[in-house]
């Protein structure tokens, strides 16, 4: 039996195909993200994220993307496919894709979403990404972290209690 949630997980061609459609009424916002373990931290982040627009799309790395930023040999702890059952079963997160590029850089431009979300670690003038959001009108924003969790943090946590 398949999951209700594994319909929100849409390759970036089909989530093209949904951001086109009717399925989203309101401002379409982006976020994207490894979403390693899923913690407090990041499911506060999503809600907040959701309440800006009509609907929130989630990328995620995959696998080969997430390997690339460095965060040690083991990780992602957990597979994309996963990753992306855990984030589409939230009840915030509209549509679940990914990007095997080391930004979602090519993903914005070809969803073209109308507000583009980031954690409050980020600065938004130093992204590429905001330039390019701003290019057709959107606008990029970073929301202050209200619980103070990391993926990082925990690996680190249980690697103590050995």
């Amino acid at each position: 039996m398949v999951a209700r949630f594994e319909s929100k997980i849409l390759s970036p061609q089909q989530c093209l195909q949904w951001r086109r459609s009717d399925q989203c009424v309101g401002p379409v916002v982006f976020t994207n993200g490894v979403f390693d373990l899923l913690h407090r931290g990041h499911v506060t982040y999503l809600d907040r994220a959701a309440t800006i627009g009509g609907c929130l799309i989630v990328a995620i790395n995959t696998d080969a993307s997430a390997k690339r930023l460095g965060k040690g040999p083991e990780r992602p702890l957990n597979n994309e496919q996963d990753r992306a059952a855990m984030l589409a079963a939230l009840s915030c997160v509209d549509v679940v894709t990914w990007f095997d590029e080391d930004t979602p850089y090519e993903l914005i431009d070809l969803l073209r979403p109308d507000v583009l979300v980031k954690g409050g670690d980020y600065d938004m003038s130093k992204l590429a990404e905001t330039k390019l959001i701003e290019s057709w009108g959107g606008r990029a924003l970073a929301i202050p972290f209200e619980f103070e969790r990391s993926t990082t943090a925990l690996v680190n946590k249980i690697r103590q209690s050995d």
